[in-house]
This record gives C-alpha cells, structure tokens and sequence, in this order.
C-alpha cells in the first residue's frame, strides 16, 4: 500500500492548517478511506500521551480521532516544547531527547530528518492517505536551511501542497501571493493551490479578488471556508480568547496565567460552560472575587512559581484560602502545592530547589523521565468516573498522598486533598472532561447545580461541522483530480 499524501501548508501560524487537516481526515474518513494525520515537527507546549506511553501534539491527537484511530508517536516525531524565549525540549518519537536551544536545534535539524522519515514511511504502509500539517510558514526564510517541517519535508518525500491563508486577520491576497514568491520554483510548482480560511462577507464582493489571484499565480482557489462561531477544536497553542458571554451570577473561576503553562486545554470545558466565568489573569488583584482558583500546568514548575511569588499571587492565594476559597493545582500546579520542588539534575532548568507553597504535606524531585500514561479511575468524593492522562517530570511523597483524590482501575490512589478539603492537586490532565466529574469537583468547589458540558460531544460535533464544512466549500473533486495529477506527473518523471 502507498498512501495518497497531501500536505497543508500556512501562510502564518494559525491560518487554520490544524482545523482544515482535522476536516480533511474526517471527511475522507467518511468516504471510506483509511487515512492517518501527520505532523513533521511541532511546537506546543499542549500534548497528549499515547496508548504506548509517548508524547505528541494535542493537535495531532484530535486529527486522529476524526480519522477513527488511536493516535500514535508516528504522527508527530518531533515535538518541541519550549522552557524559555531560547530553549526547548526536543521529544522524537514521543521520547525526551534532550534540551536544545534555537541555535543548537538549527544545527540539530540533520539528526532530526530521519526520525521524521523513518515514521512517515511506517505510516505510508499503513494507511491509504496520510494529511500532514506544516507548522508555521514555509516563507520564513531564516529558517529554511534544514527545514523538516514544510517544503523540506514536502520535497523529501515528494508530496504536493496546498496553501491556506487567514482572511479574518486581513491582507490574505498578500500573504498568499507573497508566500508564493519567496518560495524556490521548484516549491511552487509543488503547490496545488489555495485556500481562504474564516471568511465572513458577501462572496460577490471577494469573488474579483479570487479571479485576480488565480490569474497572477495559475493556480486554483480550491475554496473560501466560512467563519465558524460555532466551532470548537482543541487549540494546539494558544489559549483562545473567544468564550461565551457568562450568564448573570455565575460561578468565578481564575486561572493565573503562567509564562509557561501547559496544557491550557485542562479548562476549555470550563471555559465553554456559560454559567462558569473563568478568567486566565497575570494581575493576581483580579483573582479578589474568585470563587475558585486553578493553578495550571507548568513547563518549568520552578521558575513559574518564582513569578508567581514575585508577581504577589501568593499572598492572594493564601487570603483566597482564608476567606473559604477552594484552590485546585493540576500537574505543575500541584508540585507548586507541596513544601519543596527539587530539581538536582536541572530538569528544567538551573539545578536547584525552592520552598512549595506549603499547602500540601509532599516534596517533589523532578526527574530526566518522565511520567507518561493514560489514566482511567473514580474520583473518591463522589464515585464519578474521570479519564485522562499524565505527562509531568518529578515524583511526589509524603503524608499528603494519604489522602488521595483519585482511585486508579488498577487499584493505585492519585493526587491529595487536603485535611480542611479547602485544597486539591492531582497530575491527571482531562480532570473536568467527565460530565459526572466535573460536576462533584464544581460542587465540592462550592458550585451548585451547574449542568456539565459533554465535553467528547462537544469535540465529536466540532470535528463533524469542520468535516461538513470542507465538503461543501472546498471544491473536492477538483482537489482530488489536482492531487493525483501531481502524484501521476511525478510517476512518470525520470
């Protein structure tokens, strides 16, 4: 078998590569294809954990759940993570290799190619179509010497692209006809096309522009994808800024928001409730009125914790807890709880400790591996099923692990809850996901008769709309007779 391969290249970030690559294999899923996602090289600090213990872009999770399958290391061989502006964590194949600094990870690129290669093929054998996600631009010229994740790839493995641009953020015509220009010729011919993402207006009125660019460049807008309000996907970076409007006497909720927090998708359930208000605040005085407060994930536990002391949260926090308040620390956030953060091997940067917030009796050391699993268990306080995963470095001990929060199916406890039941941490990502969980964590909390979003329908029907989407705007057949063109042309070149 050889896999029909068809990339998505951006003109910018965010152009809409991941959502069109999730429509894509959904819909070609729904035409009977066996088709997988791929991504060459990703940069996010939200990931997700295999079935076999590795770690990927949550992006590429999502792409293969609207495939129908398990998601795999193979569709996303090189995750960087950032620690700082400067430096990353370099995971291949969903292990940790080391931490590399942009200069170093330049020059690292020729090690990374093959790892890349090598699970693109396995994948090609498996499936008969792989959709693979650029990252970023492929116009960012100081970065294409080396480059895996765009035309590199692209050229290395012989596949044809299309390019998607923004129209929401304006000068789509620009970016379009400027990323093909500063692309190599043999990298434009390699571009089937275009198309135009979160479109809102009167087609009459863009349609002279369509016609303009598919004269100056000969290649077809394959289609103009209308702005979706409706629609959600799991953000593979950014936390999204866009909510619904909270409804009157709602339950408050604050999230600090860390330089480097990870796994911002832990509340997008949160964030989607209209009768919750949750608020990622860099000002702790903005966290007054906070009915609960969630300290997040964290990429570098110690140095966050650092800008929380210096950015005054503690004293906030502490006076949250003496008014009543109810404070749940999530993965880094729940290192943050316990007495002391030891990192002696500078796991996360310089080796070192630092004083916890004393709110849990523990201690964590932080380790080279990682604790990478999928986690299935009852939640103690009210029997209600929780899944999720783990994905933290660091082990954590003492009196306050008594009093777990979590009953694991394999009979192990997870997390603490403090004796006052005033403060909960635990390292399962997803910890909201459950309707029934969430439910008894907003009651213990202190709020009452909130009804849950079901979180799995609410991803299942993002991933429907954005399938249905591509099929009704993107000219299809048209993509598909470009594609195999292509693939054909290339058959027959010597």
């Amino acid at each position: 078998m050889q896999a029909i391969t068809l990339m998505v290249q951006g003109t910018t970030s965010d152009a809409g590569k991941s959502t069109l690559v999730t429509g894509l294999c959904r819909y070609y899923k729904q035409q009977g294809d066996l088709v997988a996602p791929f991504k060459p090289q990703n940069m996010a600090l939200n990931s997700a954990v295999t079935a076999e213990g590795g770690e990927i872009g949550r992006a590429q999770a999502v792409q293969a759940k609207a495939c129908g399958i398990s998601p795999h290391t193979d569709m996303n061989p090189v995750l960087l993570k950032p620690n700082s502006d400067k430096t990353a964590q370099l995971i291949i194949q969903g292990k940790v290799r080391k931490n590399l600094g942009a200069k170093a990870y330049h020059r690292y690129k020729k090690e990374v190619m093959p790892a890349v290669l090598d699970s693109f093929r396995r994948l090609q054998g498996q499936y008969q179509r792989i959709i693979v996600e650029g990252a970023g631009s492929p116009a960012e010229i100081n970065l294409r010497q080396g480059d895996v994740a765009n035309m590199g790839f692209a050229e290395a493995v012989d596949c044809p692209v299309i390019l998607v641009s923004d129209i929401d953020r304006g000068g789509v015509f620009a970016h379009l006809v400027g990323t093909l220009e500063l692309l190599s010729l043999e990298e434009q011919e390699r571009i089937l096309g275009f198309v135009i993402n979160r479109f809102r207006g009167d087609m009459d009125i863009l349609q002279p522009g369509l016609d303009w660019l598919e004269q100056r460049t000969g290649k077809p807008v394959f289609g103009v994808l209308p702005y979706l309000h409706d629609l959600y996907l799991e953000s593979e970076d950014s936390v999204a800024i866009e909510q619904p409007e909270p409804q009157a006497g709602v339950f408050n909720i604050v999230v600090p928001r860390l330089p480097r927090m990870s796994n911002h998708t832990d509340f997008d359930v949160l964030r989607l409730n209209v009768n919750l208000d949750i608020q990622f605040c860099r000002n702790p005085e903005l966290a007054s009125k906070a009915d609960l407060i969630i300290l997040p994930g964290s990429k570098s536990v110690r140095d966050d914790l650092a800008w929380l002391r210096e950015n005054g949260w503690e004293s906030v926090i502490l006076r949250h807890l003496r008014y009543g308040g109810k404070l749940i620390g999530l993965c880094g956030g729940y290192q943050m709880l316990g007495s002391l953060i030891n990192d002696p091997m500078g796991v996360e940067g310089k080796p070192g400790a630092s004083q916890g917030l004393g709110l849990l009796e523990m201690q964590t050391t932080l380790t080279k591996d990682k604790q990478l699993d999928q986690l299935t268990g009852q939640l103690i306080m009210s029997g209600a099923l929780v899944k999720g995963y783990e994905i933290h470095a660091g082990i954590s001990v003492g009196q306050a692990l008594l009093n777990p929060v979590i009953k694991l199916e394999n009979g192990a406890h997870e997390g603490s809850l403090s004796q006052d039941q005033q403060v909960l941490g635990t390292y399962m990502h997803g910890l909201f996901d459950s309707p029934d969980a969430c439910s008894a964590l907003l009651n213990w909390a202190g709020a009452k008769n909130i009804q849950p979003i079901d979180f799995a329908a609410l991803s299942e029907q993002g991933i429907e709309l954005m399938a249905a989407t591509v099929g009704k705007f993107i000219n299809m057949p048209l993509l598909e007779e470009t594609c195999l063109a292509f693939v054909a042309h290339k058959k027959k070149a010597p």
